[in-house]
């Protein structure tokens, strides 16, 4: 996976999303079940158009989708999307196999140093 300089990556924008606790709890929520913003306002403690904004961050780097009731449009919830996630866990698999090879190469160089 490259990364580009001077242009928003999907990883870049769903490690912003997720810099903000609030949002991490949301997607935490998200994990166990869809939800209604109403049910995600009142577990997180926060005013509806606060969450909003929240949630508007979350559908706009695509962590979130939203899905409204056949029977009532008023009616939304909000489910998880796998896709940005899938991309930030193989950019984590990437940086941990960097730091496995850089701490082989310095465990080498500590054994070899005690000779």
């Amino acid at each position: 996976m490259v990364l580009r300089v001077g242009r928003v990556s999907g990883v870049d924008a769903t490690l912003g999303a997720l810099a903000e606790p609030t949002r991490r709890r949301v997607v935490e929520l998200l994990l166990e079940r869809p939800h209604r913003p109403s049910e995600l306002s009142r577990a997180v403690r926060m005013s509806p158009p606060a969450m909003s904004r929240h949630l508007r961050v979350l559908r706009r780097c695509g962590l979130i989708q939203e899905e409204r009731s056949e029977r009532d449009a008023r009616v939304r919830t909000y489910r998880l999307r796998p896709e940005p996630f899938r991309d930030l866990y193989s950019w984590l698999q990437t940086m941990e196999s960097f730091w496995t090879d850089q701490l082989g190469a310095f465990s080498d160089h500590v054994e070899a140093s005690k000779d």
